[in-house]
């Protein structure tokens, strides 16, 4: 990690084409001014956790939702494998077609 000290007005040059200035500066906070070209994204870092996290409690729902989903299946599969009921034909895959 690169540290700098800079005042207002002072700026930072990035590869690329991406100029960060200090804006202000008070005892609490700094204020930033990002320029960057258009196809540079720039996410505050809170931003970005949040999203992820979101991300991951969706995934883990739709996971729930799925597996209550499958649930049923995985119970008739275990059936079938210990000798129960047979498959039922339209789950069966199809017959190879006669090469004749």
């Amino acid at each position: 990690m690169l540290i700098l000290t800079r005042r207002p007005g002072d700026a930072i040059l990035i590869q690329g084409g991406i100029r960060v200035v200090v804006l202000a500066c008070d005892n609490r906070s700094v204020r930033l001014g990002i320029e960057a070209p258009p196809g540079i994204g720039i996410l505050r870092e809170e931003i970005v956790h949040q999203i992820a996290a979101e991300n991951r409690r969706a995934n883990a729902a739709n996971a729930a939702a799925w597996l209550d989903l499958i649930r049923p299946l995985r119970k008739t599969e275990r059936k079938k494998e210990a000798g129960g009921e047979p498959r039922p034909e339209k789950l069966r895959p199809p017959e190879p077609a006669d090469p004749t």
